[in-house]
């Protein structure tokens, strides 16, 4: 039992990668086009930097999640638990 918790977990960590990774190559791709698009009808303005920065600091967020999820995730919660209730008898 304990195996197939472990297998679901890894499972859903490797797909929140995964979706962190399609995130990154849509932002370099997306924007790369937009900054193309800046170069070629520039009018004095390098406007691509707000979407540049905006999606970015979406990016680092959904970075965060995902590998903030490994440190904080399932094992974490279940030691913090353990770690309480051992106080609680201490008490």
């Amino acid at each position: 039992m304990e195996n197939d918790e472990r297998y679901l977990r890894a499972k859903k960590r490797v797909e929140n990668l995964k979706g962190f990774y399609m995130h990154l190559i849509s932002y370099v791709l997306v924007n790369a086009f937009i900054f193309f698009i800046n170069v070629s009808t520039f009018e004095g303005e390098w406007w691509f930097f707000y979407p540049l920065g905006g999606w970015g600091i979406g990016l680092i967020i959904h970075g965060l999640s995902v590998y903030a999820s490994g440190k904080f995730g399932v094992e974490w919660e279940e030691r913090k638990i353990r770690a309480y209730m051992e106080k609680d008898k201490r008490e």
